[in-house]
């Protein structure tokens, strides 16, 4: 992707508006309490046999709150919680082994959270040992992943990881600024970070990902530039560097004082030089958010036109049916979206009477799924083939949306996309308004919709 070219940030601060970040289409706003135990149950049954799964696990609990995060997280010290919740984690997979062929191909298996590793080596050990039990058919090339908190993560945590395959590590980072930290709560030592990269690379992890954050209260170029020296100090082979969304509905963000967060027009410079000062080190941006080296296979998926994207974020591989497992966890099918119960008492009151733990979801049409494949892609790799989509959907792309491509011209007279009779393109500018192209796309985001709370798009 080319550098992007010198921002008017006025007019492109202008384009900040709340919008989906489109990790699914529909969006999670969209599912409904409507769809039920029985409907999952009926989707694992016209499932392709040949289409792998992807598993994700969720691991809710950690020790504080950091002021920024919006996931859905429980704080304790209690270790009996954690042992508590790996016996549920045992139910809801017998019941998967029940009603799903837990015997195909398993492409990817995530641990996200929360904090994974604030479970011990040896509770990280049960879980592994149940989901290999559960789900015997591991591919050789399969991702195994695990989100690392650098101040709760130690050797035996490592040794068990590396003994069960897993082999990409995220570690949070954040920001490496003092005040930065202190003001989201969230201290960890640039020493701290590095010792704890080190162990990952002595047990072979050769995909390390930072989650770095623009947009933090008191962040500036010249801090938020030594954050990213510091941070390719430590030579990863991903980056994923998120636009901090300020969402005051959220109890704990609250803390967070407003009046410290960079404006519209300082978050763009932010992005801009970030882009800029990557680039000449040798890493891409890769879709939306996301930067990797060169020669890293995410690089090389994008030049070819094959990036995915799904819960677990950027992968090579093919569609594959996630598995949601845990609180609050979503699943994906080709055809529906499904999500456990976010409160804890209901989902272990699910699975206690003997159910999976349903507590909502959405079953796709078909002009749904037509939009989820032109919104997916666009959001992958940053343009659109017509005929591709036509092929795929039997449809006349022009003509069905007519109105999207009306409504585009003006990103069209100011150079942020690019449109002839073959497809569209996002010029590198567009690229960091994707979020706002793809919602053009959307048939959910019209006046009716208009309560809706989603995140600003710059």
């Amino acid at each position: 992707m080319p550098a992007p070219q010198t921002l008017d940030f006025q007019k492109y601060a202008s384009y900040s508006k709340p919008g989906p970040r489109y990790t699914s289409y529909p969006t999670a706003v969209e599912f409904s309490s409507q769809f039920q135990e029985m409907d999952l149950i009926q989707a694992f049954q016209r499932s392709d046999p040949q289409i792998p799964l992807s598993l994700y696990f969720h691991l809710p609990f950690c020790k504080s709150a950091c002021y920024f995060c919006a996931c859905n997280v429980i704080y304790t010290n209690s270790q009996r919680k954690k042992e508590r919740y790996i016996g549920y984690l045992e139910k809801e997979l017998a019941l998967l082994k029940r009603y799903l062929d837990t015997h195909k191909e398993v492409v990817q298996l995530h641990f996200g959270g929360g904090t994974p590793t604030f479970f011990s080596a040896t509770q990280l050990k049960r879980i592994i040992q149940d989901i290999f039990h559960t789900f015997p058919n591991f591919a050789p090339h399969a991702e195994l992943a695990c989100e690392i908190d650098p101040r709760h993560f130690e050797r035996a945590q490592m040794e068990v990881l590396h003994q069960y395959g897993f082999n990409r590590l995220s570690f949070g980072v954040q920001d490496f600024d003092l005040q930065v930290q202190q003001a989201i709560n969230r201290l960890q030592s640039f020493e701290l970070v590095q010792e704890k990269v080190s162990l990952a690379r002595e047990f072979g992890i050769n995909s390390i990902n930072f989650d770095l954050i623009y947009g933090l209260p008191f962040q500036t170029l010249a801090s938020f530039e030594q954050t990213l020296v510091k941070t390719l100090d430590l030579n990863p082979d991903r980056l994923a560097i998120f636009n901090y969304a300020h969402v005051p509905w959220v109890k704990h963000t609250m803390k967070i004082d407003p009046t410290t967060l960079p404006s519209p027009k300082q978050k763009l410079e932010l992005l801009q030089f970030l882009i800029g000062f990557l680039k000449a080190r040798g890493y891409e941006m890769i879709g939306m958010d996301h930067f990797a080296k060169k020669d890293n296979e995410l690089y090389l998926a994008l030049q070819n036109k094959q990036l995915r994207r799904n819960f677990q974020g950027y992968t090579t591989q093919k569609f594959s049916q996630t598995i949601g497992v845990g609180v609050t966890s979503i699943g994906e099918g080709l055809d529906y979206y499904t999500q456990n119960f976010k409160d804890l008492k209901r989902y272990e009151q699910a699975l206690d009477s003997g159910h999976l733990p349903v507590e909502r979801g959405f079953r796709l049409s078909r002009e749904d799924e037509l939009r989820k494949e032109v919104i997916m892609h666009l959001m992958n790799n940053l343009e659109l083939n017509f005929s591709a989509i036509e092929r795929s959907f039997g449809i006349d792309f022009k003509e069905h949306f007519k109105q999207a491509l009306e409504a585009l011209k003006p990103y069209e007279q100011e150079g942020l996309v690019i449109l002839d009779q073959d497809g569209l393109k996002t010029s590198a500018t567009g690229a960091m308004l994707v979020r706002n192209i793809a919602m053009f796309f959307d048939a959910y985001l019209g006046d009716q919709h208009k309560d809706k709370r989603f995140s600003q798009t710059l």
